[in-house]
């Protein structure tokens, strides 16, 4: 997802030009309008929604996103945000957590159900646990909650042994999409304060339904629109005029246009926003996604979700309509064949969903860089934002 940097003095602001209409300047431009501040929202896209998108995919016939965006049910930035833009039942999901599980390696099956209140009895439960572990397996996760600003979660959790390959990496894996020991201990508790920690009930996987754009962005378009705020696609901006600290002028290529009295909102990819700020610190790593999704519809009576242990295919998503599968962190193969991948893949997924078929219509997408690396790194580069913008 992009980022957003806000450019300007936080003082005196009379109105708010948004570059990028992905999520994220999507929620700024829908934060501020329901403030009573006029925004005006640019993107050079066609369309809104950035990388949560989606799209007609003639390959396979059908309307598909562009990769499988979970949202945890205690996300409560999420949910504040469909809420407001009138979407809250866009998101659909189990009613407890409830997290299937297919080894690979040895053909092991479980599911891992955690109790809906706050105290975690279910960790106390051998059925409801991953198989061969322990409660004091998961004793460590609350330590991610306090972890330095420069911890790895190697250095705060274990990451040997049967808990870790079955549970901790595949689920840290996912949340910061980065090899999982080597990511930022301090986001990944961030993540386990706003589920795990209060319980089954704020950690139910939740999936955008009927697609992406159903649930994320034509919302959210709808809502503005009502307000008078409607995107202009289209524009790229080409080059920022700042004095000192302030943002004085916008060029989209027309010529430079004043701001005078308007904060700016770079709602970018990192590297979008460090051409057009000189000397600005960004994340200059990122990590690569890889989504597969296949013309076949999902056997009746599957899980809507399965994690995947032992194998390149990490998450596989059940439609009706069709099967999807995420790789995250997929430095590894992004630049792999894509039918070499798509029948690797394929695969897995006739093994875990007990499918006998060939290879259907497939497509893969590939993001290169589909977020920052999530570590400490990260957060020590952000930080150093606000040193010189308000």
């Amino acid at each position: 997802m992009d980022s957003v940097l806000a450019l300007g003095a936080a003082i005196a602001v009379q109105s708010v030009h948004i570059i990028g209409a992905g999520l994220a300047g999507l929620s700024a431009a829908v934060e501020l309008t329901q403030a009573g501040i006029p925004v005006t929202l640019s993107d050079q896209a066609a369309r809104a929604g950035g990388r949560c998108r989606s799209y007609h995919d003639p390959q396979l016939g059908m309307v598909i996103d562009n990769g499988n965006h979970l949202v945890f049910s205690g996300n409560r930035a999420v949910n504040a945000y469909l809420a407001t833009i009138g979407a809250g039942d866009r998101l659909t999901g189990p009613d407890h957590a409830e997290f299937a599980f297919h080894d690979l390696r040895d053909g092991t099956r479980w599911t891992m159900r955690a109790s809906d209140g706050r105290i975690p009895w279910w960790v106390f439960q051998k059925a409801r646990r991953t198989p061969g572990t322990s409660v004091a397996d998961h004793l460590p996760l609350a330590r991610l909650m306090t972890a330095g600003a420069t911890a790895t979660v190697g250095e705060v959790v274990p990451t040997s042994g049967t808990f870790w390959d079955r549970l901790a990496e595949p689920v840290l894996l996912a949340v910061l999409n980065t090899d999982a020991a080597k990511g930022s201990a301090k986001l990944a508790g961030q993540v386990v304060r706003e589920s795990l920690a209060k319980g089954g009930l704020a950690s139910r996987p939740m999936i955008a339904t009927p697609t992406l754009d159903a649930a994320f962005v034509d919302p959210a378009l709808a809502w503005l629109g009502a307000r008078n705020v409607v995107p202009q696609f289209g524009r790229r901006l080409r080059s920022i005029g700042i004095d000192g600290d302030q943002v004085t002028t916008l060029d989209f290529g027309g010529g430079a246009e004043s701001v005078e009295g308007a904060a700016v909102i770079l709602a970018v990819p990192a590297w979008v926003a460090a051409e057009l700020v000189p000397g600005l610190a960004a994340p200059d790593q990122h990590s690569a996604i890889l989504n597969a999704h296949f013309a076949y519809p999902a056997p009746v009576g599957s899980a809507r979700m399965t994690g995947l242990i032992g194998s390149l295919s990490q998450w596989v998503f059940a439609f009706e309509d069709r099967i999807s599968v995420t790789v995250s962190a997929a430095d590894a193969v992004i630049d792999d064949d894509r039918e070499d991948v798509a029948r690797r893949i394929w695969a897995e997924v006739c093994q875990t969903l007990a499918i006998t078929a060939p290879l259907p219509a497939w497509q893969i997408v590939k993001e290169k860089r589909a977020t920052f690396a999530a570590t400490f790194q990260l957060r020590s580069i952000l930080r150093q934002v606000p040193a010189r913008f308000n």
